[in-house]
């Protein structure tokens, strides 16, 4: 299935709304990452240049984990799938309510196209954010407490029986200055590898 035609056809597509233009067997996928932004240049993205800068941090991160990828497709060969919550790019420092509502269907529709996820993980505070509204649309409650993240790592917390982890922001330049987040990332990778080995 390729998952931008599949969401494509799903929902009408506005201009500057970036999809995974990537084919992938959704049975096959055990967990979910969500990053917080899509970049402004898409080949920079999870499955744009083999080089992209995405990977250049995500990449080191599943090695500190434990796990020996190389590319995007070794991470997904392990039945795991990247996306981001917000579908444009940032214009500002800080991302608006305004552009995590306008994701929102498409990362809903994504998320609905994976039937076996045992664990999603929100990488920094805008993928709790976007998770916490999807959630709350359905439920009536947020899934993940408006609590620190530090406080949260530790806790089991489950929605509709797949683990939910809050995690650091896995890309940009400012997780090489935060060592301890970067370190707390990759332990997180690695309880969510054991999770779905």
């Amino acid at each position: 299935m390729n998952i931008k035609t599949e969401l494509e056809t799903k929902l009408s597509t506005t201009s500057g709304i970036y999809l995974n233009n990537i084919e992938i067997d959704p049975p096959t996928i055990k967990a979910i990452m969500i990053n917080e932004v899509v970049p402004s240049d898409p080949i920079q993205d999870f499955y744009g240049a083999a080089d992209a800068d995405y990977l250049k941090t995500t990449i080191p991160l599943f090695h500190m984990a434990g796990a020996k990828v190389t590319s995007i497709q070794d991470i997904l060969q392990k039945g795991i799938y990247i996306t981001n919550a917000v579908k444009t790019p940032k214009l500002e420092y800080t991302i608006d309510k305004g552009s995590i509502e306008n994701s929102l269907p498409y990362l809903e529709a994504e998320l609905s196209l994976f039937p076996n996820v045992k664990v999603i993980m929100l990488m920094g505070d805008v993928a709790k954010k976007a998770f916490n509204m999807i959630t709350k649309k359905a439920s009536k409650k947020n899934a993940v407490p408006a609590v620190s993240t530090y406080k949260l790592r530790n806790s089991a917390i489950y929605y509709e029986g797949i683990r939910i982890m809050p995690s650091y922001i896995m890309t940009g330049g400012n997780i090489l200055i935060e060592k301890s987040k970067v370190s707390m990332a990759a332990e997180d990778i690695a309880t969510m590898l054991e999770i779905i080995r």
